[in-house]
């Protein structure tokens, strides 16, 4: 069908009850557009008229090629990176995708494990525009979706972290197959490999690795300590034969479960004993252990002694650090007591300083305008006096403030000073 079809509308009269209508103003002109053949009700109509198809194939073909040449220039995977697609892989059956290989799928044979997530949105982007059913419906091919599931599904499991170490875990790509203590040949271009391999299984990382022979003796030994008590999150539920979900009734449920965790456990056994293995051979062979080994026999009566002697250094700098330690702890108890007579001897002289302080209220008639101070007045001074001695609670400070007042008073102006000091507080 064309990209776009002309058609010739006849628009029915206007009933009669709408004769006497005004118009403001006229029809616009006509304008051709372009309409394109797209939609659900469009495929409906396909599906039931085969005729149609070959009508849309032309159109639908351009539209894709556009979208798709648009979509793959915004892709860092070129094309000479796309794997090939053998009809084994197109005919995989997406309801048995737990035998499908999702790496395959996506075309990330090569990467496996090492793909980044940024790799699989892009590999699942190219996957889409090669197989999506809307273009295989552009072509003819109107329910061929199965290869475009098993791309879901891929796309499903690596982008889940959980789902995706269940996968990595049993990937029957990548070999478990360990080196034997007979090996011959190059320790270091046999095992580091291995080694490297496995540690993509390890809880902490990094993982230290295996090294050359010029490795300094502590790499070696805490390479071979993180390996003796290697901690692995390698799972194996994505090797559950039956799903508990599927069983009839509680009971077949629970069954189920109960079988699927007891050989979840006797893989994880296996393959626990298969690294400790892996360990146990490579540290019997390796070449830097026998050199550190007999190193150890020529020194160790020099290390015994070196060992005695710093076990005497110790002994001598924990009793000195102990007697040092008494002397810090009298020094401290002698400070404290200091301080606390200090503290007791500023405390009178406040108290001191507050009673002349008070003797100076008392001896001013409490700043009275007449010679005899009223009952009003004598409270007004005492609520005064209170609030300085509150206020200040620094010795200097209360002192200086006495001195003030005193002062003030012999000038005639006491009472305007202590209002003064009042405001301030």
């Amino acid at each position: 069908m064309c990209g776009s079809c002309e058609a010739t509308l006849t628009l029915p009269s206007a009933p009669e009850s709408v004769q006497a209508t005004k118009i403001h103003s006229g029809f616009s002109a006509p304008v051709q557009r372009a309409l394109s053949p797209v939609g659900v009700y469009l495929q409906h109509y396909v599906r039931r008229d085969d005729s149609f198809s070959d009508h849309l194939k032309s159109h639908a073909d351009h539209t894709a090629a556009a979208a798709a040449a648009h979509a793959a220039a915004n892709l860092s995977l070129g094309d000479d990176e796309d794997e090939e697609e053998d009809e084994e892989l197109l005919s995989l059956d997406p309801k048995e995708w737990k035998q499908q290989d999702h790496y395959a799928v996506l075309g990330l044979s090569k990467l496996r494990y090492r793909a980044t997530l940024d790799d699989v949105i892009k590999a699942h982007r190219k996957k889409v525009l090669r197989h999506h059913p809307d273009k295989k419906a552009a072509q003819g091919h109107l329910n061929d979706d199965r290869f475009f599931k098993c791309i879901q599904k891929a796309f499903e499991i690596l982008t889940d972290p959980v789902k995706r170490r269940q996968w990595d875990s049993v990937d029957p790509e990548i070999s478990t197959s360990i080196p034997s203590a007979k090996d011959k040949g190059n320790f270091f271009a046999t095992y580091g490999p291995v080694f490297e391999r496995e540690a993509r299984f390890s809880t902490k990382q990094p993982v230290p690795q295996l090294g050359d022979e010029n490795a300094e003796r502590d790499a070696v030994e805490s390479f071979y300590e993180f390996w003796f008590n290697f901690d692995s999150w390698r799972s194996f539920e994505y090797l559950d034969k039956e799903s508990a979900d599927d069983g009839s009734n509680r009971d077949n449920k629970r069954w189920i479960e109960g079988k699927n965790k007891k050989e979840r456990a006797n893989r994880k056994k296996e393959d626990i004993q298969r690294l400790q293995s892996l360990v146990d051979n490579a540290f019997k062979i390796d070449p830097r252990m026998i050199r550190f080994k007999e190193e150890d026999k020529k020194k160790r009566n020099s290390k015994r002694n070196a060992r005695e002697e710093e076990e005497r250094k110790a002994a001598e700098a924990k009793k000195l650090a102990e007697e040092e330690e008494k002397k810090r702890a009298a020094q401290k108890e002698a400070d404290e007591e200091e301080a606390k007579k200090q503290r007791q001897a500023n405390h009178k002289l406040l108290k001191k300083e507050q009673r002349n302080l008070k003797l100076l209220f008392k001896a001013a008639n409490y700043f009275a305008a007449g010679e005899t101070a009223t009952a009003a007045e004598i409270s007004s001074a005492s609520e005064k006096l209170d609030k300085i001695i509150a206020a200040k609670k620094d010795l200097d400070a209360l002192v200086a403030v006495r001195t003030e007042i005193e002062a003030a008073h012999a000038a005639g102006n006491g009472l305007a000073t202590v209002d003064e000091i009042v405001s301030k507080l």
